[in-house]
């Protein structure tokens, strides 16, 4: 048997569209076994526990590229990632059956491997990065390759994440961007997420509003998120550096250096019900566990 224990992660941290991601302190762990026939998946509502299931997906696609035979499966499931909120759940998913499949198969996986198998199955590389590796993440895709390099940024840097308690599909959020945008909105996002980059590895603050903005996704995400955008507003004037959508969304991401900023934010949303604070830090990547 083994367990894979996979981070969170939030992707985009404003003008970084599918490529910046960042590993958070919130964690799936996910057991998988060998068994005789057929696939038994515990732990996740009955309408998932089929073959369809995206950690049963991941492992196959793992196991084909490995040249590998699929055996009969149990797997079991224990998450505190909340799905459909913007928090990497999918990515969390996908993570733990591609590492699972080359541990179980006798063919264990170099990152940058599982990062690209990840990838396959996700459509773009950014919460897979830092679901793997953890900390944060840049990244690309060079054809069928992913090229990932870390973000080290200052070590003051904290992060709380504000989660509501309704998700927001993926697919809706993605129907929500135009086709094509000016050319000035893409210069500008470029300019943001270089400076985005140094502003958190100099530890300079005061400049992450500004590194944060952003004109590609989150102008056309926040109407669909009900009270996000006064939200945001009022984590800055809190005590955040920044507040962007975490993701496709709902969830927030709040970047701060302040160590009572947590404490007036929770309290701040107390006209807010259906929102909870969660102080977080960057994680380190997918563990694998051998039992």
């Amino acid at each position: 048997m083994v367990r894979i224990r996979v981070p969170a992660t939030s992707a985009n941290l404003g003008p970084g569209f599918d490529c910046l991601g960042m590993a958070l302190s919130l964690y799936a762990e996910i057991g998988f076994a060998p068994r005789d026939s057929g696939l038994l998946i515990t732990g996740c509502p009955e309408e998932f526990a089929t073959p369809d299931n995206l950690i049963y997906r991941a492992f196959v696609h793992a196991a084909q590229a490995l040249g590998k035979h699929v055996p009969g499966l149990a797997i079991d499931v224990r998450s505190d990632i909340p799905p459909a909120r913007g928090l990497g759940s999918s990515a969390a998913c996908v993570t733990a059956g591609v590492l699972a499949a080359g541990a179980l198969l006798n063919s264990p996986l170099t990152p940058e491997d599982a990062l690209t198998l990840c990838a396959q199955l996700e459509g773009h590389p950014d919460n897979a990065a830092a679901a793997v590796y953890g900390g944060i993440r840049v990244s690309i895709m060079a054809g069928e390759t992913v090229r990932s390099l870390p973000v080290t940024p200052h070590p003051a840097l904290c992060a709380v994440a504000l989660v509501p308690d309704f998700p927001l599909e993926t697919a809706r959020a993605r129907r929500a961007l135009p086709e094509r945008f000016a050319r000035e909105d893409a210069v500008f996002n470029l300019s943001r997420a270089a400076f985005l980059i140094k502003s958190l590895e100099a530890g300079a603050f005061h400049l992450l509003g500004d590194a944060c903005q952003d004109r590609l996704h989150q102008p056309y995400r926040f109407p669909l998120v009900e009270d996000g955008a006064a939200l945001a507003r009022l984590a800055r004037d809190r005590g955040a550096d920044a507040c962007v959508i975490s993701g496709a969304g709902p969830s927030l991401l709040c970047l701060h250096h302040d160590p009572a900023f947590p404490g007036r934010m929770a309290a701040a949303l107390a006209p807010y019900p259906a929102w909870r604070a969660l102080p977080l830090e960057a994680a380190p990547g997918a563990r694998v566990f051998t039992e």
